[in-house]
């Protein structure tokens, strides 16, 4: 079993940043990649980015391009996500994923195993 756990949520004006973590423990040795999603009021949950836990290779969706950068320190299991120029758009619940299988990446929820419970961004106009 994988546990993640997701931090740095919270209230920032438009054209703000923030910075969210993923820690993984447990067996955080079986990780192939880890991916951010959102979900936002009234909408399915949507990919962001993923990045592969050996090489560093990152993928991001159309939204994310330029604003967002996807990151990970290995020696402390864990996956960064830094916004910046938040619009009030992005307001979602962000949830982090580990994925252990061999593809990369994986823009479907379903192809996850493990998820952390979710950190609230909410952007302000």
């Amino acid at each position: 079993q994988v546990q993640l756990v997701e931090s740095g949520g919270g209230l920032v004006q438009a054209g703000g940043s923030l910075r969210l973590s993923c820690a993984a423990s447990g067996r955080a040795f079986s990780i192939y990649a880890m991916g951010w999603f959102r979900q936002a009021p009234d909408q399915e949950r949507e990919f962001v980015a993923a990045i592969r836990w050996s090489g560093g290779n990152t993928y991001y969706a159309d939204s994310a391009k330029g604003r967002f950068t996807i990151s990970r320190d290995n020696a402390k299991n864990t996956v960064y996500l830094q916004m910046n120029s938040l619009k009030p758009e992005d307001t979602a619940v962000y949830s982090c994923a580990a994925d252990r299988g061999y593809g990369f990446p994986m823009l479907h929820e379903a192809e996850y195993d493990y998820w952390g419970q979710g950190t609230q961004v909410t952007v302000s106009s």
